[in-house]
């Protein structure tokens, strides 16, 4: 199976840069819990990499199926646990005016089984994915 490397690299006392093909995305902390806050914390990537990877999916299928749909919104909510720290659950609200919704479903539920990041949470936390 192929192997997806990411690279972090120290960028001063509180961020970090993560290199990703040919993408830089900053991660730092908020300056209340003694960074910078020049980019997001790691929690907060982990959410929208399962958001922008479910997404990503969906896109696929509506395009695969040239449907006329392009107003989809994602919300990506996770509980925090208090020791260790962790998402104890997390919840994906997909959003959009499109009126079939029997079938706007079922691209969702598509679009969850075939998410790496879904997959990789599944038996880690409680995920819940649901069309608004």
């Amino acid at each position: 199976m192929p192997t997806i490397t990411v690279n972090i690299n120290q960028v001063d006392d509180a961020t970090s840069v993560a290199q990703i093909r040919s993408h830089a995305i900053d991660i730092d902390r908020p300056a209340a819990k003694g960074g910078h806050d020049k980019g997001a914390m790691g929690g907060e990537l982990l959410l929208a990499s399962l958001g922008g990877c479910f997404n990503s999916n969906l896109l696929a299928a509506i395009k695969a199926r040239d449907l006329p749909i392009d107003d989809i919104a994602i919300s990506v909510s996770g509980e925090l646990a208090a020791t260790p720290a962790r998402f104890s659950s997390v919840d994906m609200v997909v959003s959009s005016a499109y009126a079939d919704r029997e079938t706007l479903g079922k691209l969702v539920t598509m679009s969850e089984r075939a998410c790496i990041v879904a997959n990789t949470l599944k038996n880690a936390v409680d995920l819940s994915v649901r069309l608004d």
